[in-house]
């Protein structure tokens, strides 16, 4: 069962984000700017693919690549509810994000500033779900390979939001410093 629901999150994260550009792109606005300021960005993807690849080789019975570092259910059921919590969290962020909400930084049309909903709590809510799901997903299938991208995930998170708050600070100025003062990075 836990396999299920770490593929149906990966599953649901996609759904959610490509469903809210296409929502975004019926007000008019251009929500995806995914590697426009580092084309490495695009390096991304074909990792990501295979990380797919790895979670529904688990649930599915599909030849798996890398072993388990361990077999634990109570772990196993441990890493589904972080999994849940994640992609709950993501969902909350996605509604708070309103018309705001782009993928990759768009310092040309960033919309307003959200400090309200699940940004009262958390100056990078989608970052932070994605620190539940991305453990989630290794602890119920603790594959030395996913745990590699937890790492790299990890890494890649952190520099993403450092990216994106330099970019806040240019332009919402004072406004975004004081939100930062009020409110932590993640949690």
């Amino acid at each position: 069962m836990q396999p299920y629901i770490a593929a149906a999150t990966l599953v649901l994260l996609i759904i959610l984000v490509l469903s809210r550009v296409i929502m975004m792109r019926k007000l008019g606005i251009s929500a995806f700017r995914f590697g426009e300021m580092d084309k490495k960005d695009f390096l991304i993807p074909p990792f990501a693919l295979f990380l797919f690849y790895i979670v529904l080789a688990d649930a599915f019975g599909f030849p798996e690549v890398g072993s388990k570092l361990f077999q634990n259910e109570i772990i196993r059921w441990a890493g589904a509810v972080f999994c849940i919590l994640g992609i709950l969290f993501f969902l909350y962020a996605l509604i708070s994000f309103g018309r705001s909400f782009r993928v990759g930084i768009d310092e040309e049309h960033p919309g307003k500033l959200v400090t309200t909903g699940v940004f009262a709590i958390s100056r990078n809510p989608i970052y932070t779900a994605f620190g539940f799901i991305l453990p989630g997903i290794f602890l119920t299938d603790p594959n030395w390979i996913i745990l590699l991208y937890l790492i790299a995930g990890a890494w890649l998170l952190s520099r993403q939001v450092k990216r994106e708050e330099a970019s806040l600070i240019k332009i919402y100025g004072k406004e975004y410093e004081e939100y930062c003062r009020k409110v932590r990075r993640y949690l």
